[in-house]
């Protein structure tokens, strides 16, 4: 019964894992085993369904009891592989193997394939966990079981590789076991008796990877493998490595390496072996040579450590350190912990050296010394008792006594010298000893070169010394520099190039400098810069190499980089004169002469160094050569002085130099250019003949003893150097210039031939001595045809043998056709001159030629040609002629209207080139009465009468026309007495001088004179046109004396003519306007604009007048019209652009922006408008209120600045700058910043003061607006002391000042009222400053300050009074402004009782009057905020719908002209007013589109600000108002 229950409960089991119910499995499982509980199937089956459910140890456990029931079952051994194999558990994988092991095992007999799959599982984990010796086992299992099962030759050869070939792979990477060494060796040698054809491609891979594996029967092994493959070279590779691992370096070892080279001379390991075998028999350079061609091909550290051990041995020890780090072991730097474990290494020289030697290389020089000092040896620091002990424990060790000869060698001269001392036995014998070591025969070089004096076998030893250490700079470099003392330049060159071609970026520093000197002596410029530049990267601090790489440079021409190397090297060695002297060369050679001075003043102001001077006297000479040749003969008179100096002092240091003398002379030859009273320099004493004990005189050297210096200065170098063409050249220049200059005094012609013939003499000789050159020919020709000797013949043959010489010859081609002029041959000439054109464009005498020509045969290009020859350069004959030309042009009034007029005098600006041309040339020559009439008639026409009068009087003649013209220049420039006396001077017989005469008079204060003038001017007048223009000169000497009657008789007499002129009318206009008889001046304006058409100064009088005119007739609004009318009639004009910038501020200031522009448009057009214009734009920037916290670019101040800076003479500008200053102040204050522009009132007006040359009336009118400024300025500040004590030094000054006693009073008050704010002023004070007011009648910012004062006192009434009698004022005056600021004063006085709640509608009806009447004369947008405020305070209970029209007419209608601070209130109030309504929608409106600037700061809920800006609200509008009326009160 129990065993059906048992199989049925299995059976239910095995459906319920089929199902998946592994938990209704284990139940079924679970009664089985109450049943039966060792049944195998049902542990099984608990196995299984706790794995699905994931209780991995429940179902280990299961499985675990089942195969203890049942060893040999395979179902419970897979379930437990499977559970191992899906469960992540550290145990199971451990245990994972011996379950494969089993199962291995029991497929053995049962299933090959599965056992050979669960094989391969137990490989890959034998693997991994790197358990090869049981891998190696499981694959001879796998061998065995194909074996067995009989498996064809091709599979089992393939199991045996791949077997080899995994377990040599594993092999390499770990340390090898000699089981598992074994078992892959049977596995080669079971491959290679499989493996067939033998001898074949696989056979050999075979066995090429056996032979490594082999160790015991290596030999054999290869040998073997080289008699089937005897072309193969890995066999003797794997003996040759391991030869040298092994060290085993015998017969044997010597043949593999010379089969293995034999075979493959490529192959490094047959290098290397035999290098170390080299090694081990002392053949130290074969070995560096074998090991070095080995390492090249395959690196090895013992390769590297036999390397560093043979440089070691040879004394190259940088070589060896390099071998060391490259084969990880450092020789050198070997560790001092292993040497102190070297048992006797205190007995040991060579170890205590290396431990001494390791010391020193971590810097431990304490360390060091004790070592030397406790050992039985010593190296350098020690004495010489402990040398020669060392020498004599180690009389084999070579450096021993080289150490012990080195020392000898540093104990000094004597020592060296001694032969008794054993210094040459010490060397000898460490060379003996040790034939490798370097330093030994560098010392020899040193003996020999030093102290034997035998360069010969210096140089050998030094070259011995190189080539056994080419590191050896200090050897090289001695090499090399004996065999180029010894001119052997191919040795040293051949030495050179043998280290640089080896040398790395930044080394052999030694070389590249000497191979860089050697290119740059023998002129291949490029090489040596780039030997150079290889030097400094070894040493970018050598500032004698970038001195030497300057010079490279500089012979290449490159100058810029040159100069850079040198000021480097500078840099570097301040102390070096070199430097700084080869910079100022260059800058001398590039044209920069003016540094060049600086820095040769550098050198000689540290030591006379000769270059250096006369680089300096080169440079000045030059610049004053320069300077000559722009006509400015001051300066470059000034720089002769100095060059003369400074070449003196060169002269004084070397006067055996030629050069020195000749640049002397050539600096006092140049002086004869300049004009004799120029030519006085100071010169030392001994150069201009005196004794050396004599001071420094001065000198006039062309002038007093023309050209004794400048001579006596070319035969000094002619002494030195006789055989100079060049200098025989300049001595016969400098004698013709003496022969110009003493041809210009009179009855000198004697001399002047005698001078001339000197030079043809000088010149002749030179010709003599180089006849190539052209320059000598032409100067014999030029003075052949010289005025004195005139041997044309001579100078033509000169001129065509320098032309032949120099066919392109300009100056040669220029003098020929000068020479053909002169004899009167135009055409000859004009070739010669066409041709010097054609060779070179720009010079300037060839060009004056043919203008010469031109004018000779009288064509119209000729002031064409003489104004070319002035653009091209200063000469005096073209200057001479343009001004003459220009004059006879000018003079000729006949052609005023051609076109040959307009393009040469108006076109090409003549007057004023011709003027600047001749007053270069009056400079140079003043003899020259011609020169000087021309530049005072020039002068004229440009209004420059001061200077016209200067140039008159330079050279005053008897003739009339001089007076005359002399007496113009007076008036003109103010001297009118002087002018008058030079007219008297004249007969008196022409109109000319009868009106000058006049004019002289009336502005020397003469009338009674000048009115007789004009009436003898009278008599004599020609036609009705002078008697017109006679006539109202006479009215207004008439009306200046007051006889008003007589003046409006001779005008309208002159109205009456036939020929009536505009200037009488204007006359009779003024007259009106001065005496306010608009009735005259109108009809006098009417007949003034019926004559048509006027010049431009006309049109501007005209519009003047009429806009004067307006202004008397009260029509302000028409001023600005009348105004605009004219500019946009001649927008050309600039004065009337600047007029229409005058008038807008003061008649129409609502448009003072547009006046701004207009006076920046007249400051553009003109510079003479512009000076005024942009005064009149700063005004009008005032006007609107513009500063710079508004607009930081465009405002009054930067305006008022640039007016000043144009201006500074003129007062009103500063006074403008006045009062910007005074409007930035304000609108500090206004804004709550501090002013930065403080304490600048009492400055300014006493420069007003200062400046005041102004008419008297306007002067004082200005003062004392200045005044007054300046009082506000310090009020504003708080500076009431100040502004007080100024009123009162003022008032004492002049006692009758009423608006000062107004200021005075305004100040006081002001400081009662801040002594206290419940201050109650008495009624006598009141009483004081109502006086003070009425005082000044016309001052309505007078009345306002009362009301306000009224106001503060409570005094509402008065208040009232004082805005309406402003607002009277205001009227009667016509001020625009004023009576709109008077009435919103008056209407903000009114507003504020109505806003506090009094009852009654006085005031309420004030405010409204007082708006109404501000928006009948204008837009204001202040009125009807105004209105609207009142509207909200007397209409709030009714929720007035006028209040939110109004206040939203303010709000949404916005526009440029509404100011921000009328729409912020606005915008509160309406935000209020809605608020209170509940009016929420529009709340959200006005948010949305933020029609409120200040929205951000607003919160509708919070109650508490609106509590308090119902209490500053008023404030706020209070503080716009005084802006407002501020900004408008500017005009």
């Amino acid at each position: 019964m129990s065993n059906k229950e048992v199989k049925a409960a299995l059976k239910s089991a095995r459906e319920a894992i089929k199902n998946k119910e592994f938990k209704e499995a284990l139940k079924h499982c679970k009664t089985v085993l109450k049943l039966e509980k060792n049944n195998y199937n049902a542990w099984v089956f608990i196995g299984l369904a706790a794995s699905e459910l994931e209780q991995p140890d429940q179902s280990q456990s299961a499985y675990k009891k089942a195969v203890e029931l049942e060893p040999d079952q395979l179902l419970a051994w897979q379930g437990l592989a499977n559970l191992y194999e899906k469960t992540d558990q550290w145990d199971f994988k451990v245990d994972l193997p011996n379950v494969y092991q089993k199962l291995v095992e029991l497929y053995a007999s049962s299933d090959r394939n599965k056992c050979y799959e669960v094989i391969k599982k137990l490989s890959d984990i034998y693997l991994s966990d790197k358990e090869y010796l049981k891998l190696a086992k499981v694959w001879l299992q796998l061998i065995h079981l194909k074996e067995e099962q009989a498996v064809d030759k091709k599979e089992l050869l393939q199991l045996w590789r791949q077997m080899t070939q995994q377990f040599s792979d594993c092999l390499n990477e770990e340390e090898q076991d000699s089981e598992v060494t074994q078992h892959l060796i049977t596995a080669f040698e079971k491959a290679m008796v499989l493996i067939d054809p033998v001898p074949g491609e696989e056979h050999r891979k075979i066995s090429t990877d056996y032979l490594p594996q082999e160790k015991a029967k290596m030999k054999e092994a290869c040998e073997a493998m080289l008699s089937v493959y005897p072309t193969q070279s890995y066999p003797l590779e794997v003996l040759c490595s391991h030869y040298l691992k092994t060290d085993i370096l015998n017969e044997d070892a010597v043949s593999c390496f010379s089969r293995l080279q034999d075979l493959a001379p490529n192959n490094g390991l047959g290098h290397l072996g035999l290098g170390t075998i080299a090694l081990r028999e002392g053949r130290y350079e074969d070995a560096i040579k074998d090991l070095g061609q080995g390492l090249k091909k395959m690196s090895c550290s013992t390769g590297w450590y036999s390397l560093a051990e043979a440089q070691f041995k040879m004394h190259r020890y940088s070589e060896s350190a390099t071998s060391c780090s490259q084969g990880m072991f450092s020789l050198l730097y070997i560790s001092i912990n292993d040497l102190t474990t070297v048992p006797d290494a205190e007995k040991d020289p060579v170890l205590v050296a290396l431990k001494g030697r390791a010391y020193l290389n971590k810097g431990q020089i304490d360390q060091a010394l004790k070592v030397f000092s406790t050992s039985s040896i010593t190296l350098l620091a020690l004495p010489l008792g402990s040398f020669l002990k060392a020498a004599s424990q180690s009389p084999d060790c070579g450096e021993y006594h080289f150490l012990l000869g080195r020392l000898y060698w540093d104990m000094g001269e004597e020592t060296r010298k001694d032969r008794i001392k054993p210094f040459l036995f010490c060397l000898f014998k460490a060379a003996k000893l040790d034939p490798h070591l370097g330093c030994v025969f560098r010392y020899l070089g040193h003996y020999y070169r030093e102290v034997a004096k035998d360069c010969g076998r210096a140089r050998g030893c030094y070259k011995k010394a190189f080539d056994l250490n080419s590191e050896d700079a200090e050897s090289g470099a001695a090499s090399v520099d004996i065999s180029m003392e010894q001119d052997d330049m191919d040795t040293a060159l051949e030495t050179l190039q043998s280290v640089t071609v080896k040398a790395t970026p930044g080394s052999a520093k030694w070389a590249w400098i000497r191979r860089g000197l050697y290119y740059l002596k023998v002129g291949e410029h490029q090489q040596a810069i780039a030997d150079l530049q290889a030097a400094l990267r070894a040493d970018p601090e050598d500032w004698v190499c970038w001195e030497c790489l300057g010079e490279a440079y500089l012979n290449r021409r490159s100058f810029t980089a040159a100069l850079k190397a040198f000021g480097k090297a500078h840099q570097l060695q301040p102390s070096s004169i070199y430097s700084v002297y080869q910079a100022a060369a260059i800058k001398q050679t590039l044209g920069r002469h003016k540094e060049a001075i600086a820095e040769y003043l550098q050198i000689t102001a540290q030591q006379d160094y000769v270059p250096a001077l006369k680089g300096l006297g080169e440079c000045q000479l030059s610049l004053a050569k320069s300077l000559m040749e722009d006509c400015r003969d001051g300066g470059a008179v000034d720089l002769l002085q100095q060059a003369i100096q400074n070449l003196f002092r060169a002269v004084e240091l070397r006067p055996d130099l030629s050069c020195l003398w000749k640049l002397l002379g050539d600096a006092c030859t140049a002086v004869s250019i300049v004009s004799p009273n120029r030519a006085n320099i100071l010169v030392p004493a001994p150069l201009a003949g005196f004794s050396p004990n004599t001071q420094t005189v001065l000198y006039q050297i062309m002038y007093l003893h023309p050209g004794k210096m400048n001579t006596e200065c070319y035969a000094h170098a002619l002494k030195l150097m006789s055989e100079v063409p060049s200098l025989w050249y300049d001595l016969g220049l400098n004698f013709y210039r003496q022969a110009c200059l003493s041809g210009t005094a009179e009855g000198d012609w004697s001399s002047q031939s005698l001078l001339l013939e000197k030079a043809q003499q000088c010149l002749k000789k030179a010709i003599m001595l180089g006849s190539e050159n052209h320059s000598y020919w032409n100067a014999l020709g030029v003075i052949s045809m010289n005025k004195g000797l005139e041997n044309f013949a001579l100078a033509q043959h000169c001129f065509i043998k320098s032309i032949q010489v120099e066919s392109n010859n300009v100056v040669a081609w220029t003098n020929l056709g000068a020479l053909y002029f002169k004899r009167d041959n135009i055409e000859l000439a004009h070739e010669a001159f066409k041709i010097a054109q054609s060779l070179e464009p720009l010079y300037v005498n060839c060009w004056i030629g043919q203008a010469l020509i031109a004018e000779r045969v009288g064509s119209y290009d000729t002031m064409d040609l003489f104004r070319h020859t002035t653009e091209l350069s200063t000469h005096m004959e073209g200057v001479k002629g343009y001004a003459y030309w220009v004059c006879s042009t000018l003079l000729d009034k006949s052609n005023r209207d051609s076109e040959l007029y307009r393009y040469n005098i108006v076109q090409m600006n003549a007057i004023s080139a011709a003027q600047v041309a001749l007053s270069k040339y009056t400079e140079r020559i003043q003899s020259d009465p011609d020169a000087f009439v021309m530049l005072g008639y020039l002068n004229e026409h440009l209004q420059l009468k001061r200077q016209a009068l200067q140039a008159y009087q330079r050279y005053p003649a008897s003739v009339h026309t001089l007076n005359r013209k002399a007496g113009i220049c007076s008036g003109t420039s103010g001297q009118w007495e002087e002018a008058a006396q030079v007219y008297n001077s004249t007969p008196l017989q022409e109109l000319s001088d009868l009106g000058g005469l006049a004019l002289a008079y009336c502005r020397a204060g003469l009338i009674p004179e000048s009115i007789s003038a004009y009436e003898r001017a009278l008599a004599v007048a020609s036609n009705e046109k002078e008697k017109a223009y006679i006539l109202t000169a006479l009215a207004m000497l008439q009306q200046q004396q007051g006889n008003l009657d007589s003046a409006k008789t001779l005008l309208f007499k002159c109205s009456m003519l036939k020929e009536p002129i505009p200037e009488s009318l204007l006359c009779l206009c003024a007259l009106g306007l001065v005496h306010r008889d608009v009735t005259l001046a109108a009809a006098a304006l009417s007949e003034l604009l019926k004559q048509g058409s006027a010049s431009a100064s006309v049109v501007e009088q005209q519009c003047l007048l009429t806009c004067t005119l307006l202004a008397l007739q009260g029509n302000y609004s028409a001023v600005q019209r009348e105004a605009s009318r004219a500019v946009h009639s001649n927008p050309g004009n600039p004065s009337l652009w600047a007029l229409l910038s005058r008038v807008v501020p003061q008649y129409y200031p609502r448009k003072a922006n547009g006046g701004a522009v207009a006076g920046h448009v007249a400051c553009l057009s003109s510079m003479t408008q512009g000076k005024r214009a942009l005064l009149y734009s700063g005004v009008n920037q005032l006007a609107s209120g513009r500063h710079s916290r508004e607009d930081t670019k465009r405002n009054a101040l930067k305006t008022m600045q640039r007016a000043v800076l144009l201006c500074p003479d003129d007062p009103a500008t500063w006074a403008g700058l006045m009062a910007a200053c005074h409007t930035e102040n304000t609108s500090c204050y206004l804004s709550g910043s501090v002013p930065s522009r403080q304490c600048l009132e009492q400055i300014l007006m006493s420069v007003v003061s200062e400046k005041g040359d102004i008419e008297r009336p306007l002067a004082q009118a200005l003062e004392g607006w200045v005044l007054q400024q300046a009082v506000t300025g310090l009020m504003l500040g708080g500076q009431l002391e100040q502004a007080e004590a100024l009123c009162t030094q003022v008032l004492n000054v002049s006692a009758e000042h009423p608006a000062v006693m107004l200021s005075l009073r305004q100040v006081q008050c002001q400081r009662l009222l801040l002594a206290n704010d419940d201050t109650v002023l008495p009624d006598s004070a009141l009483e004081q400053l109502n006086n003070a007011v009425i005082m000044n009648p016309s001052n309505i910012g007078a009345w306002h300050w009362l009301a306000e004062v009224y106001r503060s006192q409570g005094l509402l009434v008065q208040a009232v009074m004082a805005y309406r009698q402003s607002l009277q004022l205001s009227s009667q005056l016509g001020l625009h402004n004023s009576q709109v600021a008077s009435l919103l004063r008056l209407a903000l006085l009114a507003l504020k009782p109505c806003m506090a709640g009094v009852p009654g509608n006085d005031w309420k009806d004030l405010v409204l009057e007082a708006t109404t009447e501000v928006l009948k004369l204008g837009t204001c947008p202040v009125a009807l905020l105004f209105q609207a405020l009142l509207q909200y305070e007397t209409k709030m209970a009714a929720r007035s719908v006028e209040t939110r029209r109004l206040l939203e007419r303010l709000v949404y209608v916005y526009s440029q002209d509404f100011p921000v601070t009328v729409v912020q209130v606005a915008s509160w109030y309406l935000l209020k007013h809605l608020h209170t309504k509940d009016d929420q929608e529009l709340l959200n409106y006005m948010h949305t589109n933020k029609i409120m600037q200040f929205s951000h700061r607003l919160s509708i809920n919070n109650t508490g600000f609106l509590e308090y800006h119902n209490q500053h609200s008023l404030i706020l509008c209070k503080i716009f108002i005084l802006q407002y009326v501020v900004r408008k009160s500017k005009s």
